[in-house]
């Protein structure tokens, strides 16, 4: 079975699982480009779908272990890929496999990956707050969710996940994906956002989980000022979130989504003190 006539009538993308697919070669080529990954690189592909991008992986990577959790994909995939002796296919659902053991033969590896819409908060949360060797994260998300995880403070966007993605990575959309290259189309646009990992956070902590909680609280009722933020969330009094806050050069009626992950930092750092 060729990888084309999937779409003919062998398969039928489900809904249910957000499935939307690529079927330009030139663009599976393009999209690897755009990663930077190269030959001595191991690769974890999350979604492999009818195998267009893991193909061009294998082409291009030391080592691809791809993972699918749709079982009627199988078969068109062993036979797309029956050529690809570089490649791992594993079934499962992400969000339930054991990743850190099951990538650890990987050791040092990249991310590549498409993500359905409704997956793309819990999945990056899950691969930011992992303890895994990552050096790099690229995601094919809609553009919604490629301008949150870019979003600086005071955009439209600017949260929790930009502020997990910004600590970590370098993340920048690397190529906008009109809805009408996909099958099905999407009722919305697509962004290809690429994350190297950096080699240390943009901005020094003294205590990481610190300053996490620091940045979720911040975000947790975006109508109320972070001076009210932090007072329900660590429970202390206005003039103890005052004190940080001025300490910090902060205006206490300013709104969490204006701070900077160098603001969080401060904070976090003065309240840990």
């Amino acid at each position: 079975m060729k990888q084309k006539n999937w779409k003919k009538g062998d398969f039928r993308p489900k809904r249910s699982l957000g499935q939307n697919f690529l079927t330009d070669d030139a663009l599976f080529d393009q999209l690897v480009d755009l990663s930077g990954v190269g030959p001595q690189d191991a690769v974890l592909e999350i979604g492999a779908g009818a195998g267009g991008m893991t193909k061009a992986l294998s082409k291009r990577c030391r080592e691809v272990m791809s993972i699918e959790v749709d079982e009627t994909l199988l078969p068109i995939l062993r036979l797309s890929l029956e050529k690809c002796h570089n490649v791992k296919l594993i079934h499962g659902d992400v969000l339930r496999l054991n990743l850190p053991e099951l990538t650890q033969p990987l050791g040092k590896f990249h991310i590549v990956a498409n993500i359905p819409y409704y997956l793309t908060t819990e999945l990056m949360t899950l691969l930011l707050t992992s303890s895994m060797p990552l050096q790099s994260i690229s995601v094919m998300v809609q553009k919604e969710a490629a301008e949150r995880m870019t979003a600086r403070p005071g955009e439209e966007g600017y949260g929790m996940l930009a502020v997990r993605c910004q600590y970590f990575y370098a993340p920048e959309i690397a190529l906008d994906v009109p809805a009408c290259l996909f099958t099905p189309p999407p009722k919305v646009d697509s962004a290809f956002v690429v994350m190297p990992r950096r080699e240390k956070p943009p901005v020094e902590v003294n205590d990481e989980a610190l300053f996490f909680k620091v940045a979720a609280a911040a975000f947790a009722m975006r109508r109320k000022t972070m001076e009210n933020n932090l007072i329900a969330s660590f429970r202390v009094s206005r003039e103890q979130a005052q004190q940080w806050l001025t300490t910090c050069g902060i205006a206490p009626g300013a709104r969490g989504e204006t701070l900077s992950l160098q603001d969080f930092a401060n904070l976090a750092n003065i309240m840990g003190a």
